[in-house]
């Protein structure tokens, strides 16, 4: 880039040896044996992973999810010395917020692909011309387009280069949403950047009891007992990929970036894990082939490794955080594990909103409803 401020336009166009190459690793797993009659109990079974990875090799289209994402306008652009890959969906009506959606781990664009027209363009679709956004859908550095990071310690500095793309954007005044990391990053702007942040919505926010044991646990509702007791089975039983990815994300990086059924494994086990509980398979709760192209921009990135690392990168996490003042809307999904009381020790909560469907991936789950909530809270605040 000749300016350190340039935007430049961007189109996916992955060669056709990456893909062929993608086909020939997956005909050539080499796969491991599994015991009979343990389910899931002890990751992903081989019988399963078969035939998700056949359905990757010789059914799926990765041309036809390309030409769906190359639909909207994507860019390039470098902030603080990382590349930031870009949607910027532009709303046709003029009184439109900018808003900003940010991805989590294991996710990426994909997530809100559902969401981009109701979003940026609701009389199109049956809404109030008076909710549009203008959209832009980034990339988080060390994912996907944005490509790897090229230092240590990027990754927790997510909300400034938000912040700075935004500015960059020309955007004075701005929304921001989130799930999973982007529940992180999302208040984390409206930290940094208070002043231009309007409002902020989140999904899937993490909410950690103090460690001393000072909150009080005898004042939860049954909900949010059974939501800790889930953050406790959590940490007792499904924390494995967070502990090797916060202490040796380099060493997992091996295995994740040589081998494509490696890779879907280890994202799939987190869609069976953290989709709506009343689903049985990953795809009973998402569409399998978005699935698919959420794991194929990861291999196709080579970017396994580097998402990784904000695990490792993050010292912060469970750590309380100021309040910013910033309007916070928190929707709560099956299978979060979000306590009230403790939202509020960090977030202006103005709305709250808990839903019977959908799970930890809510914008693949129920689009339908994380639209009206992000409606809602940014009706309040425009």
């Amino acid at each position: 880039m000749s300016t350190d401020d340039e935007i430049q336009p961007f189109r996916i166009d992955i060669p056709q040896a990456q893909l062929d190459d993608l086909k020939a690793r997956l005909a050539d797993t080499r796969w491991p044996d599994e015991l009979p009659d343990v389910g899931w109990s002890y990751g992903v079974p081989t019988s399963y992973l078969k035939g998700l990875a056949d359905h990757w090799a010789t059914a799926y289209d990765w041309r036809k999810q390309e030409a769906r994402l190359n639909e909207h306008p994507q860019f390039v652009t470098e902030i603080e010395g990382q590349r930031v890959h870009f949607l910027h969906v532009r709303s046709p009506e003029p009184t439109a917020l900018p808003l900003v959606l940010l991805h989590g781990w294991p996710g990426s664009i994909v997530e809100f692909l559902e969401l981009i027209g109701p979003l940026s363009d609701p009389a199109a679709h049956g809404g109030d011309p008076a909710d549009a956004f203008h959209l832009v859908i980034p990339s988080l550095p060390g994912f996907g387009f944005s490509g790897p990071t090229r230092r240590a310690g990027a990754t927790e500095r997510f909300a400034e280069v938000i912040a700075g793309l935004m500015a960059r954007l020309g955007y004075d005044r701005y929304g921001a949403q989130g799930g999973d990391v982007g529940a992180w990053v999302a208040p984390d702007l409206g930290r940094i950047d208070t002043e231009h942040v309007a409002g902020v919505h989140v999904n899937n926010l993490l909410t950690f009891p103090a460690w001393d044991g000072s909150d009080d646990v005898s004042s939860y509702n049954d909900a949010e007992r059974a939501r800790l007791e889930l953050m406790e089975a959590w940490n007792n039983e499904k924390s494995g990929y967070a502990i090797i990815q916060s202490t040796r994300p380099q060493t997992l990086a091996f295995g994740l970036n040589d081998s494509p059924a490696g890779q879907l494994a280890w994202i799939v086990e987190k869609f069976k894990e953290w989709t709506d509980p009343t689903r049985d398979l990953p795809e009973d709760a998402v569409d399998r082939d978005l699935l698919l192209t959420n794991v194929s921009i990861y291999w196709l990135t080579a970017t396994a490794g580097s998402s990784a690392r904000l695990y490792r990168e993050s010292a912060d996490w469970g750590t309380t955080k100021p309040i910013s003042g910033v309007p916070t809307g928190v929707a709560v999904f099956p299978g979060d594990v979000t306590i009230r009381s403790l939202a509020e020790k960090e977030h202006d909560v103005v709305q709250w909103t808990e839903f019977d469907r959908g799970g930890h991936f809510a914008a693949l789950e129920a689009p339908d409803l994380l639209l009206a909530d992000v409606r809602e809270l940014f009706r309040k605040v425009r």
